[in-house]
């Protein structure tokens, strides 16, 4: 098969430059060898973020586009996106006051803030803020950002990318690609280890942690690229505290530590910022890093927490240009967007670092390369054009689950919360007809049941319980092992009533879902 343009790489890199060709005429495919979004894209401390702390870092052209970023991505995607407030206690040892005071009205100004509201000096004596923390703690400093579901942004990017023409392959390594009469010549290994082969004008590597591993093994006569490979571990307790805001925790090592409101009942605590040196197919939190981030936590909080209250816990690796920083929290956060031709031509493009925040803009980078090798193409598009289920303004949420239960009287408000915050407006596809619970199937266990599952796997290439799961949604932090594997027996049940549900030809039987710190 031919394409005009070959992605390698399904995470929100990968997914997001699929969507925006797709949107430009352009034929594409892309190809990813595990599920959407399964590594580094999912593993992120799930914030669309200037990133504050970069500021001390001199890196005001990251903060300032990423700060323009926030707003635009909240308003394509104000199902998944939605704005956060973050208190920063201050006692002294650490950031000076006046130096937080200056960070957050840069913060505020530089990135052409406009919904969002801005910082302000608390009390923790007269602010419910104050009640958790311990009490050498008085005043502190609260900011905006903005919450995303990092791995649903990424199967959004995905679903538009389809449903404009490309074609997305899940579970398809890239085995080689070389260059032939001025095209490339891809071949790929399936699940089932059969090969096929592919034909492009323009390859991209977007392969995150992979990029050099792929350009070293499978990409014939590339340029080697050095990436620094930082893991970033979190863990997940039983919520902290009962109000709605976040806090940042400043750390004696500079190093600072998120506490944000997680899934209703939970507090999900990280980031850490380790060198990863081992194999890239192992990834998961070590006891150190728990214990710091444990650490960290019980510095400020008067609950106290140990390794034994972590019911979940999650690692990734962030691929991050290498910039000479020997000091991993320092390395730049921005990206790289490099081209390679030879006389041959079929050009290659690579994709190195890079954040959640800014892959829309990584994406029409990728897009000026892609123009000068094929020739001037549509308008950028993907900035006001809605994601899938974000049709609608986005300060308008709460009126969209009321309307959804206008519609559907006999959903709870926390499920019509969860429904509207999951899929936006395509929350009408699994519940068309539904008169009662009854009416959505078979029922899991937590808040899934059968409509849901069925539309997972026929429209977000759902295959395993831990696409279900711990991807498209996190019912796993609900379900009993009992009902996990009642899911996996109903997931090959599917399969073999229809060997072509949606996008996936088979379901994996994969059931074994980590829950905890080993």
């Amino acid at each position: 098969m031919m394409f005009d343009v070959f992605v390698v790489g399904g995470g929100i890199n990968g997914c997001g430059i699929a969507r925006d060709a797709a949107g430009r005429g352009l034929s594409v495919c892309l190809a990813e060898k595990d599920d959407l979004g399964a590594k580094t894209s999912s593993g992120s401390t799930k914030l669309v973020h200037g990133g504050l702390r970069y500021l001390e870092h001199y890196a005001f052209n990251l903060v300032r586009n990423s700060l323009i970023e926030r707003e635009v991505l909240w308003s394509i995607a104000p199902h998944i996106i939605y704005p956060l407030r973050f208190v920063l206690p201050h006692h002294r040892g650490l950031r000076p006051s006046a130096l937080l005071r200056l960070g957050l009205f840069i913060y505020d100004h530089l990135g052409g803030r406009k919904k969002l509201s801005k910082s302000r000096k608390i009390s923790f004596a007269s602010d419910e803020v104050g009640q958790p923390l311990r009490s050498e703690f008085k005043i502190g400093f609260e900011y905006s950002d903005c919450w995303v579901d990092d791995a649903r942004l990424v199967l959004m990017n995905a679903r538009d990318a389809a449903d404009r023409g490309a074609k997305v392959m899940v579970h398809h390594e890239v085995v080689s690609a070389r260059r032939e009469s001025g095209l490339w010549v891809i071949n790929t290994r399936d699940r089932h280890s059969a090969t096929h082969e592919f034909r492009a004008r323009i390859l991209v590597n977007a392969a995150g942690p992979w990029v050099s591993q792929l350009t070293d093994s499978a990409i014939e006569g590339a340029v080697h690229r050095d990436m620094r490979l930082i893991r970033g571990s979190h863990i997940v307790v039983p919520k902290l505290y009962a109000h709605d805001r976040c806090y940042l925790l400043q750390n004696s090592d500079g190093r600072i530590v998120f506490v944000i409101p997680y899934e209703g009942d939970f507090s999900l605590i990280g980031t850490t910022d380790e060198e990863h040196q081992e194999s890239l197919e192992k990834i998961a939190i070590e006891k150190n890093e728990a214990e710091y981030l444990c650490v960290s936590v019980n510095q400020y909080f008067k609950t106290s927490i140990s390794l034994e209250d972590i019911v979940w816990s999650y690692s990734a690796v962030r691929p991050l240009f290498d910039d000479g920083t020997s000091d991993a929290k320092s390395i730049t956060r921005d990206y790289r967007v490099v081209s390679e031709f030879n006389e041959t031509g079929a050009p290659l493009i690579s994709v190195l670092g890079g954040k959640i925040t800014t892959y829309r803009k990584l994406a029409e980078e990728v897009m000026a390369e892609i123009s000068h090798c094929l020739g001037a193409l549509g308008p950028s598009w993907t900035g006001s054009a809605p994601l899938p289920g974000g049709s609608f303004a986005c300060l308008e949420f709460k009126n969209e689950v009321t309307r959804l239960q206008e519609e559907y009287p006999f959903l709870s408000d926390s499920y019509a919360h969860r429904l509207m915050r999951l899929y936006g407006s395509l929350a009408h596809q699994i519940l068309r007809g539904a008169k009662s619970y009854k009416d959505l199937g078979r029922f899991f266990g937590g808040h899934l049941y059968e409509n849901e599952v069925r539309y997972l796997m026929k429209y977000e290439w759902a295959m395993s319980v831990e696409d279900v799961l711990w991807r498209r949604t996190k019912e796993g932090l609900r379900l009993s092992d009992n009902e996990v594997g009642q899911l996996s027996k109903f997931l090959k049940e599917v399969a073999h009533e229809n060997k072509s549900v949606g996008p996936n030809s088979e379901v994996s039987s994969t059931t074994t879902v980590e829950r905890s710190v080993a």
